[in-house]
């Protein structure tokens, strides 16, 4: 398994964009400058020392050395050896609600937006645990199996949006049979569903769902997004929003009580979102309740150093640059292959 250690380092390979546009502007500026003294073309024999590709081959190098730089500073290494360990810690299912409504804005920036910023919070939060993830609409598929790869987890928040799912709905019964069918058949450790939900267009055989799971002994917990009071939903990539068949805006209400009774059924229990951190802390605080046990997890130890052989290339690279002289040399104007540049 390949990884970096540092991998905060990489943001340095941003500055190799600018770097070659400062050169390429910096080159543009000299050949107009030399174009006021005269032709190029016939300024050249006056100049039969001065070399035209030489300086962008000794850039480049040096633009290659930083690129790889950036690649040492991070420490690349590979896992040579998979290792099963055990940790203390629970199962937990997010379920995702990713219909249209989520697209509301009475929280900022958006429900959805909210909720994903909700979820990476919550994942920070759960060090030896396991974490998994299904989005629902009118239909529930799972986006991440459930695993303690918690890096995994929070990218694949930032793919989620409602064109996941082209059929339309709050189908939360389907999500929470999904949900229990995901957990692992390990006995003994702590399971909880965490629906997160505006709890609109509410479709049949959601209690029937979570009162399975109860007797599975699967806590089921309900965070709402959005507001009593509502918001229109905006229609992606224009400045308007959703209407009905009537042509009036549609208005899309958090439903509360939907929410609660969910909770209540899963013996679990309701909070509310909002843009600060509390319903993040409400929930984890729930979850830690319950108990923890044995989690088996794969993880790669003996990471082996890579930087060695990027070292060398650097090395080399700048040793290269230093070797070739801006100008032409002397002592090589009668060899063809440097006469002609």
């Amino acid at each position: 398994m390949f990884r970096f250690e540092d991998p905060t380092y990489l943001y340095l390979l941003l500055i190799l964009p600018f770097l070659a546009a400062f050169y390429l502007y910096s080159n543009y500026r000299r050949r107009k400058a030399l174009r006021k003294f005269g032709d190029l073309v016939l300024m050249a024999p006056l100049m039969p020392n001065v070399s035209k590709y030489r300086p962008d081959v000794k850039f480049w190098l040096v633009f290659s050395a930083i690129g790889l730089l950036a690649f040492l500073l991070a420490r690349p290494q590979f896992g040579a050896k998979p290792e099963v360990v055990k940790r203390s810690g629970i199962e937990v299912l997010i379920t995702l609600d990713i219909s249209n409504s989520m697209l509301a804005q009475d929280v900022q920036p958006s429900r959805l937006e909210s909720a994903k910023r909700l979820i990476s919070r919550m994942v920070d939060e759960l060090e030896n645990d396991k974490v998994g993830l299904i989005v629902f609409a009118g239909d529930a598929f799972t986006q991440l199996p459930i695993t303690s790869d918690f890096i995994s987890a929070k990218m694949f928040l930032e793919s989620i949006n409602p064109s996941l799912i082209s059929k339309q709905g709050t189908a939360i019964g389907t999500a929470v049979n999904l949900a229990v069918r995901s957990f692992t058949p390990q006995e003994g450790v702590g399971r909880t569903i965490i629906i997160i939900t505006d709890g609109e267009n509410h479709e049949g055989g959601t209690m029937e769902a979570v009162k399975a799971a109860k007797e599975k002994g699967i806590q089921v917990n309900v965070i709402g997004i959005g507001t009593p009071e509502g918001a229109p939903i905006p229609t992606e990539g224009t400045n308007d929003y959703r209407k009905d068949k009537q042509g009036n805006v549609i208005v899309t209400r958090l439903n509360e009580a939907m929410c609660q009774e969910i909770a209540k059924e899963g013996n679990g229990i309701y909070t509310r979102a909002d843009n600060s951190s509390s319903a993040q802390r409400v929930i984890t605080g729930e979850i830690n309740k319950l108990a923890k046990a044995d989690v088996e997890t794969t993880i790669y130890t003996d990471y082996n150093e890579q930087f060695q052989a990027v070292a060398w290339i650097i090395l080399l690279l700048l040793l290269a640059e230093l070797l070739i002289l801006e100008c032409k040399n002397p002592l090589f104007k009668n060899i063809r292959l440097f006469s002609n540049k």
